[in-house]
Parts: C-alpha cells; structure tokens; sequence
C-alpha cells in the first residue's frame, strides 16, 4: 500500500486501493461499491476520484460496478461526463438480501472489462474505447441472444444450439461505443457483458414479451437463436417411455420475434438487424429471409462448419437491400466490433 504521485494503473476495491505497476500511462480505477462510496487515499467522491485521477496524465477510465440510489446516480452522471466507463449494475441477490438492480458484476466480467483496456491501452482499448470514441452515446439499442428452451416436460425440451457468445460480443461492443442497451438472453453459460442492462428469459413467449418492453429503440439486433416450434402442450411431469412404444410430439410455431419487431409502426426501430444461421444455400436463404421478416440487414452464417456453433470465431456474410459483403473470419468479439461500428454509422 502507498500513495500514488505518478500515473500509473490504480486498482480500487471499495476502500482498499493497491498500486499496479504496469508499463502504461493512463489510471484505471476499478470500484467495487456505488460510485459515491468509491474513495482513493480514504476519502473523496467518486467524481473527486476521477478529477484527481485525471490531474495525473489523461482522463481515466473507471470500471466500477453502481447501484441504483439517487447519489450514486447523481455521482455516476459525473463520472459520465469524465468519459468513466462502467461495469453492472447486474441484477440478481444482493448482500443485504434484497432483489432486483444493483448487484455487482461478476469478477470475471469486471476482469475481462479491465483486461480489454489494458489490451488497448497504447492505442483503442480492445472492449472500451475512449470517451472521444463514443458515437452511439444517448441511443438505446436492443439485442437479443442465445438460444430459448421451449419444455416438453420438466427436464426436457426442445433448443437450438446456440451459445450465446456473439449476441454478448455484440451487446457489450455497442455498449462500448456509448449506447444504452438491453440485452434480452436466453439460456447460456456466460457473464453478463459490461455496461448492458441484461434480462434473462427462458421461452420464446417470454423473450417476444421481453423485446416489446423494451421497445422503443433506434436499433434492434435479433442474434438469438429462437426455437421455431414447441410443444403444443408441456406435461407437468417427466414424461415415461414405454418398451416398443414410440413418442409423438405435436408442435406449434413459435411468435416470430424478429418479424414483430420489424414490423411497420410508431415503434419501428430505425435499424433492425436479423441473423441468419444456415448450413446451405447461404446468400439465397439470406436474401430471402432479408425480404420476409422486412428487417434492414442480415447478418448470415454457415453454421455447417466446425467449431461455429458455441466456438470462438466466426465468418459472417452482412447482407443488405444494396448487396452483400463476406467478412474475413475473426473472433466473435472482432465480429461484434465491426458490425457495431457499422450500426453507429448507419444511426
């Protein structure tokens, strides 16, 4: 423990602050309470923090995790105005047993968050760019991930293989360039990205009520892999096999959230983009679900070739009324920078 009179990178975990001797210029602040209790060398506002931090070199970058009380928002607001970037709030059981909006983010989120502006911290941060870079600041932006379940009975049901990854790559890289998000996220194995609003939901019913609530937005970016059908009746216990019986299911379609969304009204985002996951014909089934669900862009891939599904990377096809265009193969993360740079673009 000492006191910092130089830039350097400063780690600040509640009241506890650590030097972190690392061969960059810029401070990064890390806070792991409400931005009006952060406090550096025992004492200060978390908007004195960051004008202190400043005084030492360039304006830092705050990863901290906020809640939801009206001083802590009024600090956050000027944290904002700083260009501090954020972490959480999650939703989910807090310390004092409450539930809802103000719970921390997880470690790992808030490690991945710093690991990406040390990353970039001689250019572009890899996950938060500078303040200066932060072209969909005031819009709302609305993704949707991962797959749905849709029960047969109460351990079984029907899915897509979907992992989640991309839609959270994307929701995290609009969320970097200074939108407000809401990510609507079906069943996965991930941390909620940085910066986002996230709901979780289960069903394709729960995810369409979901995306309505959100609703209005200035660009809606549907990468969830939803379940066309599901049973027309769920059984309220596990279903039994019987020796030299077969099962049948009758299933019924699944809302078409991507076309809802898209549909024409008051509430029409001005951009909305689907995804597409095909395993043939991919510029043809692209095209032609561009033209059926009325969305603006489409977003294909071939989901045929190994390691795309619940993988790293991806190979994307970005097709529009005005054409299309084959990206190189990248990591997801690459894959959601790229598209989000073209949405604060297209906005």
């Amino acid at each position: 423990m000492s006191d910092v009179s130089g830039p350097s990178h400063v780690l600040v975990v509640g009241d506890l602050m650590v030097d972190v001797v690392v061969a960059h210029k810029d401070p990064i602040a890390v806070g792991s309470d409400t931005p009006a209790r952060v406090t550096i060398n025992g004492g200060g506002s978390a908007a004195n923090t960051a004008c202190w931090l400043a005084s030492l070199g360039e304006a830092p970058q705050l990863m901290a995790a906020r809640g939801d009380d009206a001083f802590g928002a009024m600090a956050a607001a000027d944290l904002d105005d700083a260009g501090v970037a954020f972490v959480g709030p999650d939703e989910g059981e807090m310390a004092c047993g409450e539930y809802g909006p103000g719970r921390m983010a997880e470690p790992a989120a808030i490690f991945e968050a710093i690991q990406g502006l040390l990353d970039g911290a001689s250019s572009t941060p890899a996950i938060l760019p500078p303040p200066a870079a932060r072209p969909m600041a005031g819009k709302r932006v609305l993704v949707t991930a991962g797959p749905t379940h849709e029960p047969i009975d109460p351990v079984r049901y029907i899915a897509n293989r979907s992992s989640g990854r991309q839609g959270y790559a994307v929701a995290e890289a609009l969320a970097a360039l200074g939108a407000e998000v809401t990510l609507v996220s079906g069943p996965v194995d991930l941390p909620a990205p940085a910066g986002v609003n996230l709901q979780k939901v289960e069903t394709a019913s729960q995810m369409r009520q979901a995306c309505e609530s959100a609703l209005p937005v200035d660009a809606a970016v549907m990468v969830a892999a939803v379940a066309d059908w599901r049973p027309r009746e769920t059984a309220n216990t596990k279903l039994k096999k019987a020796a030299g019986f077969g099962a049948t299911l009758e299933l019924v379609e699944n809302p078409d959230i991507l076309r809802a969304v898209a549909a024409k009204g008051p509430k029409r985002p001005k951009l909305v983009v689907g995804f597409a996951a095909e395993t043939d014909a991919l510029l043809a089934n692209a095209r032609a679900k561009l033209a059926s669900k009325g969305c603006d862009w489409i977003v294909a891939n071939d989901v045929s070739q190994p390691g795309v599904m619940g993988g790293a990377e991806n190979t994307v096809t970005l097709v529009t009324p005005r054409g299309a265009e084959t990206w190189p193969q990248a990591s997801k993360t690459e894959v959601a920078r790229k598209l989000a740079e073209r949405i604060a673009a297209a906005l």
